[in-house]
């Protein structure tokens, strides 16, 4: 009789531990996020995009769409072919351009001047491909604050 318990409990632990190591293959919509603005000689800015992949397989982002908002002002539309692959539930980084509308620069520059935050907002769409899939469009929408990086003039983080 024990040696029956201690066999069913085994066969039971043997089947929890192959549930648990069970790989499924799930898409997540991304998220994106500004991690540097830079404001260049000319007025532009170089934008340095974090994009998170949230699923559990690579992605490759192919373009992003966004509508870029600082403070309470239309900054413009940023249309952009990225071409990067991201792994699995990891981010990184692009580098991307856009040239500013004449309110969104002076808001930019009065931050800068007064040493205070920025609170942006990011809407619109990334273009991905998962791992052997179909491209996908995701919806994105974020909100957050930049900050003055001591030490660089021009630069919030």
């Amino acid at each position: 009789m024990l040696r029956r318990i201690r066999l069913g409990l085994l066969l039971a632990g043997i089947a929890l531990l192959s549930a648990c190591s069970s790989n499924p293959r799930r898409i997540s919509e991304p998220a994106v996020s500004i991690q540097q603005l830079t404001v260049r000689a000319d007025g532009s800015w170089a934008l340095d995009l974090r994009l998170q992949n949230y699923s559990s397989i690579p992605m490759q982002f192919d373009q992003v769409v966004l509508d870029v908002t600082v403070g309470d002002q239309s900054a413009g539309k940023l249309q952009q072919a990225i071409n990067f692959s991201i792994g699995p539930e990891t981010a990184d980084v692009v580098n991307v351009t856009l040239q500013p509308s004449s309110l969104a620069r002076i808001v930019v520059a009065d931050v800068l001047a007064g040493g205070r935050s920025l609170p942006y907002e990011l809407k619109g769409t990334v273009s991905a491909t998962p791992e052997n899939k179909k491209q996908r469009q995701f919806e994105v929408e974020g909100r957050s604050t930049l900050n003055p990086a001591p030490g660089l003039s021009g630069v919030l983080r």
